[in-house]
């Protein structure tokens, strides 16, 4: 414990250097932050309020909504505000603890994106079933595996990463704490931690992301047996599913299928699936889905009224 004091705190390089570079990204994440919080919040209210989407499907939609809109709040601002600072420092206990947020919500995303596809599957192929499968008791259930698994994934990260002795040097070529930027400083052997990170990240990513399409290829190919207005309906249902997991799943995976190591390409992916995927998420919602676009607008004029 004594030798992990050698280093109280960390230097974060950012994404540049250049002082005009950093205030014109100041200006481009600050509006991308408002344009997510204000996106995810209306899809959270018209989830919560409008009468027409009290089903399963919007439940979980509004949850994801929710999860985005955190995430962006716990990481963002510091970002941002990160950029206006000559000398952007963060302590070992809050590297910690943004560790720690991190990976809870984007392992709660990730989570939470394996149960939308069942939610999909019987909305599907079991349509007169679809709220009896899907009751109450079942979406509040695996709302808590998504928390309890996102807790989990969490917590294994910075327990990895505070057993490790750190004498120097303090810079990280990041704007974040993440995992193998912190590992990278480390001054003892740090093989089978990063071993222990590439599979319990990268493995999971890769399997995931290889079953979701596989359970996405399924649902597809029993469109086969609806009609046109039926196939429609479940391609418009699920269409912003695929987008978002690619949109999720392809720089994860990237990032962490591969042998340990900090490439510079990597604050970039980084920058999308934090900042950008939140605020893409309830675009790519309200464009594919004409019902929520409808509720979102009833909603609106019966507020104004």
């Amino acid at each position: 414990m004594e030798q992990r004091k050698n280093v109280t705190e960390f230097v974060l390089l950012g994404l540049t250097q250049s002082v005009q570079g950093q205030r014109t990204l100041f200006v481009v994440f600050l509006f991308i932050y408002l344009v997510t919080m204000m996106g995810n919040l209306l899809i959270v209210l018209t989830a919560v309020f409008s009468p027409t989407l009290h089903v399963p499907m919007y439940f979980f939609l509004g949850y994801l909504s929710f999860l985005d809109g955190v995430y962006s709040t716990t990481i963002t601002p510091n970002m941002i505000i990160d950029l206006l600072c000559e000398k952007k420092t963060i302590s070992f206990q809050a590297c910690m603890i943004q560790l720690f947020i991190g990976h809870l919500f984007g392992g709660a995303d990730i989570i939470l994106l394996v149960v939308m596809p069942y939610d999909c599957y019987v909305a599907i192929c079991k349509p007169l079933h679809y709220l009896t499968i899907m009751n109450k008791q079942v979406c509040i259930l695996l709302l808590l595996l998504t928390l309890v698994g996102g807790f989990l994934h969490g917590v294994l990260h910075p327990l990895f990463v505070y057993s490790l002795h750190y004498c120097g040097p303090n810079v990280i070529h990041h704007f974040i704490c993440d995992m193998y930027p912190l590992i990278k400083l480390a001054c003892t052997d740090t093989n089978i931690i990063a071993l222990t990170v590439l599979a319990s990240d990268g493995a999971i990513s890769l399997v995931i992301f290889t079953l979701l399409f596989i359970y996405y290829g399924v649902i597809l190919h029993s469109l086969k047996n609806l009609s046109q207005e039926g196939r429609h309906k479940a391609l418009s249902t699920c269409g912003f599913h695929i987008t978002v997991v690619f949109l999720l799943f392809v720089p994860c995976t990237f990032m962490y299928v591969r042998p340990p190591s900090t490439l510079p390409i990597d604050k970039y992916l980084t920058v999308f699936y934090i900042i950008i995927t939140p605020m893409l998420n309830p675009l790519i919602h309200t464009l594919r889905n004409g019902e929520l676009k409808n509720a979102m607008k009833k909603l609106w004029t019966r507020k104004r009224t």
